[in-house]
C-alpha cells in the first residue's frame, strides 16, 4: 500500500506542478529541490510538515495528494 501512495502522490504533484520548473517550486513551498525530485521518482516518502507546505501552496486537501480522494 505505500508504495501505491507514494506513486499516486507523484502522479498528483506532477499534475499540479504542471509547466512550472522542480526549482522553481521547491523555492516557492521551501523544500528543497533535491527533496521534491525525490518525491517525483517516488525514492522518498514526504514529511508530514512538506506535505503541509504542498497542500497549503496548492490550495488541495491531504487527502488528494496522497490518492485517497478524487
Amino acid at each position: 500500500m505505500e508504495n501505491i501512495i507514494l506513486i499516486k502522490f507523484a502522479q498528483n504533484l506532477r499534475t499540479l506542478i504542471g509547466d512550472m520548473s522542480v526549482s522553481e517550486f521547491a523555492r516557492k513551498v521551501d523544500i528543497p529541490q533535491q527533496t521534491i525530485s525525490r518525491y517525483l521518482l517516488c525514492q522518498r516518502e514526504i514529511s508530514l510538515t512538506n506535505l503541509c507546505k504542498i497542500a497549503d501552496y496548492f490550495n488541495e486537501d491531504i487527502d488528494f495528494l496522497i490518492g485517497r480522494k478524487d
